[in-house]
């Protein structure tokens, strides 16, 4: 039996709202077939319908049409640097190319037209905002301690082709003055939330396979955070770890020595078997974890499956790259499946005292606990889910009234796993 140790972590700060089995094989480029409607489990069904208003197939659909827009947006974004100002999905699941007034637009629009994409006029090519979206960071790094708190994060807008500001919705961020080169960028007012230590658990329980979604315990002499498994996979010399969050490491430093967390698994409140060490925690820019697992449960963790706690699983079938307007659910141990719609790509979001970049958002509710856990697109591997602004609430109907209250909604902030995978050479996610 164990004690944890609260400390405040888990499910903190903010995203700006835009828009506003075993033996698995393993796989990074080019995935294999999504899988049909009918190898959904159950609970993820339940909340496509629920939060997307979709059907299985429409969901797989419109997933499956996010990753293709994905690769054409990366080469007009190559060719046609000018005028190539973005690529998204509408609320109804068709993709679109924004296109500015570059010297290459006609051979832009060309291309576009002839791929079979609709295009979208936009005033800003994606390199003119992204040239602004460098001054904006520039200028919040040489903020003074009292106004830089007040920043929640900037990213580009690829939709109303604009930079966006998030600011704390206090007296003071509301008077916060932009200065002039800024002035064609929007300010976000949002809730400044804070966050909850981990639950507290304690109790041993049946070994079993542990698939992304469970909950486990990390825990060490500094104390215990209590979080959700991410993607199973195999580090570079073929050992199997899950790929979680970095934040929900109690000692990062510690990581990959003797003296790394160690982490066990859980049923409900209670501690159960030690399955690993963290063998990389890591939160400066990237916030992600991989945790070796022991010998003695490797077979416990050879599978390519993420589920809601104790439910039937959904197979990984490959990994996909985040686009605005493309659906997307959830996993963890608090609020099992939920679902929602990419808003902002290559997001940068202040989390406390540190910076995360490059992530993407989407408007899901996340509580505490759901740190860590998988999100995918489809049936592919898409992130990790590592802050939500609303990580204190109790449920996700009172996070949807407080936060539409102050003109925000629920928005969780994950880490694509893509980015987890090139800066980790030879870490690979199961696939099927």
């Amino acid at each position: 039996m164990r004690s944890v140790r609260a400390r405040r972590a888990a499910m903190i700060g903010s995203a700006a709202l835009l828009l506003i089995a075993p033996g698995a094989a393993l796989a990074h480029a080019e995935p294999a077939a999504p899988a049909p409607a009918a190898a959904l489990p159950a609970d993820l069904i339940t909340a496509i319908q629920r939060d997307l208003g979709l059907s299985p197939e429409q969901y797989l659909d419109k997933a499956e049409a996010g990753q293709k827009l994905v690769a054409f947006a990366n080469t007009m974004r190559e060719k046609f640097p000018e005028s190539f100002a973005g690529a998204w999905l509408d609320p109804a699941g068709s993709p679109l190319i924004g296109l500015a007034d570059g010297k290459d637009a006609a051979a832009a629009r060309a291309a576009v037209e002839a791929a079979g994409y609709n295009v979208k006029d936009l005033p800003r090519s994606e390199r003119a905002l992204r040239d602004q979206l460098g001054h904006m960071n520039s200028w919040i790094e040489k903020l003074p301690a009292p106004l830089s708190g007040l920043i929640g994060g900037a990213a580009i807008d690829t939709v109303n082709n604009d930079v966006v500001l998030r600011v704390q919705n206090t007296a003071e961020g509301q008077g916060l003055q932009l200065p002039d080169f800024l002035e064609s960028a929007r300010v976000v007012l949002a809730p400044a939330l804070g966050s909850s230590a981990p639950p507290a658990v304690d109790n041993p329980v049946r070994a079993d396979a542990r698939l992304g979604g469970d909950s486990y315990a990390a825990e060490n002499a500094d104390g215990a955070f209590r979080c959700s498994l991410g993607f199973n996979g195999t580090d570079g010399s073929g050992r199997a770890v899950n790929i979680s969050a970095g934040h929900c490491d109690p000692n990062r430093a510690a990581a990959g020595t003797n003296a790394a967390s160690i982490a066990f698994e859980m049923h409900g409140a209670n501690f159960g078997n030690r399955f690993g060490t963290f063998a990389k925690s890591t939160v400066d820019g990237l916030d992600y974890s991989v945790i070796k697992i022991d010998d003695a449960a490797a077979q416990r963790f050879a599978n390519n499956f993420v589920r809601a706690p104790g439910a039937n699983p959904v197979p990984i079938t490959g990994t996909a790259d985040p686009v605005v307007g493309a659906p997307v659910c959830k996993s963890g141990l608090t609020t099992g499946f939920s679902c929602g719609t990419i808003n902002s790509v290559n997001q940068i979001v202040d989390v406390g005292t540190r910076t995360l970049k490059n992530g993407f958002t989407a408007n899901i509710c996340a509580l505490q606990g759901d740190s860590g856990g998988a999100i995918v697109t489809g049936t592919r591997a898409l992130g990790i889910s590592s802050a939500s602004n609303v990580g204190d609430m109790m449920f996700c109907e009172l996070a949807s009234v407080v936060t539409t209250l102050v003109g925000d909604s629920p928005q969780l902030y994950a880490t694509p796993i893509n980015a987890v995978l090139a800066a980790n050479p030879g870490l690979k996610v199961r696939t099927n």
